[in-house]
């Protein structure tokens, strides 16, 4: 052994806990998750009368990078069914989606409406 190591005597206790992990009798409980995941958001868009068709497909390609088709899915569900769910996302995220697309809306004079939903 070089010169510069050293072996350390582990003694009798390190033997007692291998043992003690090994023995039949031992009862390990599971443990607790400690933290939870955080709650995730839909965002959804409204329906509305005044809202060109075009305009929400352009919303969900720009602000949820959704291709052509899939947007023009969910654009005919806003229509259809009064509402569409753009994507889930956690609470921040979802937050800054809303804002933008109805910041968007609003700068082009459309009453798009983007809410969130707890999921």
């Amino acid at each position: 052994m070089p010169a510069n190591r050293r072996c350390i005597d582990i003694g009798s206790d390190y033997n007692k806990v291998m043992s003690s992990q090994n023995s039949p009798t031992t009862v390990l409980e599971p443990k607790q998750d400690l933290a939870k995941a955080p709650p995730m958001y839909q965002v959804v868009l409204l329906n509305d009368d005044y809202t060109p068709m075009e305009f929400v497909v352009l919303v969900l390609q720009k602000f949820f990078g959704k291709g052509r088709e899939q947007a023009t899915q969910i654009m005919l569900k806003v229509h259809r069914e009064g509402k569409g769910v753009c994507g889930v996302y956690p609470k921040d995220i979802a937050s800054t989606k809303v804002e933008l697309v109805c910041s968007f809306a609003m700068q082009h004079q459309h009453p798009l409406q983007c809410v969130m939903e707890e999921t």
